[in-house]
């Protein structure tokens, strides 16, 4: 009993917190996946999560790279050029319940998002012809089972599971030079879509010494249906001739335009194991397949109207790599808490302003009866200092912070 009420305690603080740690990922990711839910040894278990995360990202020494589009005229864009508030903070649901069927199977259904990101440097900075606005939310809705059985002085299980997911999201910039009353050259790119992705892995434990290594691949998930509209509505177009020249203008138009796009598969190895009487250390290493997710073409559905224009997202990222370890500690049968360090490497490579991300986190977890588990956990970090150079803008950013809280609820029978 002494051994089982260690490990849960234990595991508690050491899952809130990585969860918090792991919200201020690259790429897209906030809260990515997590199973832990999966190994509580209870016969039934629920938990709720949330987490807020305030990246603090500025950008600085911005230049308009593109001077045809005329940003800085008429009042739309232009003006700021250094210390613009690139980042929103957020916030990072989760939802789970898990049944033990049995002395070998484990099931759980779980809600979360896994996928997001808000950025809103506004309409007054220089790079207005490259972003105003993008917003991008997920819903995933999983269920997983495994099934154990005893291997030595342990139990070895096998994962399996599968999620549906539906993301959206928009993009507003400036995209017209002329303007005129009623118009503020400003369009907006509006996007949703669905997939199905699977996932499968293995673990193997030793309860008597809260030892547990699993490893476990989660699937792409293929956004065959994306599409959406393209608000031209704000915008005066202009009129070309066949050599290009304008001879006149016209109101754009509102349309429908599909896409495509490949959310990321991952591999995440986690191991923890007991070292002392009351202590526990922990690390896991985490690969995501950002580069995937290079320019994502959207085009109109009809064609025949020429002020309807094909459009871009270019994200150009490179593979995600999450690696972090710590040691928790068990204070007494009620209290137990942990710290960690976590180094994830920047998506960015050139463009865009994800650098490297190193978080130190803390978390406890409090256990008033046998029942109910409270969790509380923090992180701060910083987002390395680098620069960005694309067809539209270039920008400079310094060494900034960003900080997270977390706090979670589980009641297990």
């Amino acid at each position: 009993m002494a051994h089982h009420k260690f490990r849960t305690a234990m595991t508690a603080a050491v899952a809130v917190l990585l969860t918090t740690t792991a919200a201020s990922a690259g790429g897209l990711e906030r809260g990515g996946y997590n199973i832990d839910l999966l190994f509580d040894p209870s016969d039934y278990a629920a938990e709720a999560a949330a987490t807020y995360v305030n990246p603090q990202r500025e950008l600085n020494n911005v230049v308009d790279e593109n001077l045809s589009d005329g940003v800085g005229s008429n009042g739309i864009g232009g003006g700021q050029t250094n210390g613009v508030s690139d980042t929103e903070g957020y916030w990072v649901p989760r939802i789970g319940v898990k049944a033990g069927i049995g002395d070998n199977v484990d099931c759980m259904a779980d809600y979360s998002q896994p996928w997001g990101a808000h950025t809103n440097p506004g309409s007054g900075w220089m790079g207005a012809n490259d972003n105003i606005e993008t917003k991008i939310e997920s819903d995933n809705y999983a269920a997983t089972c495994s099934y154990k059985w005893d291997a030595g002085k342990g139990q070895f299980r096998i994962i399996g599971g599968g999620f549906y997911q539906e993301i959206s999201g928009f993009k507003e910039r400036f995209v017209s030079p002329i303007l005129a009353p009623g118009f503020d050259g400003v369009g907006r790119l509006d996007l949703e879509g669905s997939g199905w992705g699977w996932r499968a892995g293995a673990a193997y434990e030793i309860p008597e010494y809260a030892f547990r290594a699993s490893l476990v691949y989660n699937s792409a998930v293929d956004l065959d249906n994306l599409g959406g509209t393209i608000d031209l509505t704000g915008v005066i177009l202009p009129i070309r001739d066949a050599s290009g020249a304008v001879i006149g203008t016209t109101p754009g138009t509102k349309y429908d335009v599909s896409s495509f796009a490949s959310m990321p598969d991952s591999l995440e190895l986690k191991v923890q194991s007991g070292v002392a009487p009351g202590w526990l250390v922990f690390g896991s290493v985490k690969w995501t397949d950002w580069s995937q997710l290079q320019v994502i073409q959207v085009t109109p559905d009809n064609t025949l109207d020429p002020r309807n224009r094909p459009t871009s997202l270019t994200l150009l990222y490179r593979d995600g790599w999450t690696v972090s370890g710590g040691v928790g500690h068990k204070f007494n049968d009620q209290w137990s808490g942990a710290a960690s360090v976590t180094w994830d490497r920047g998506t960015s490579h050139g463009y865009g302003n994800q650098t490297d991300t190193w978080t130190l986190g803390t978390g406890v977890s409090y256990t008033p009866t046998e029942n109910v588990e409270l969790r509380l956990a923090g992180a701060i970090g910083v987002l390395t200092s680098g620069s960005s150079v694309g067809e539209d803008v270039s920008y400079d950013f310094d060494t900034d912070i960003v900080t997270a809280i977390s706090t979670s609820l589980k009641v297990k029978f």
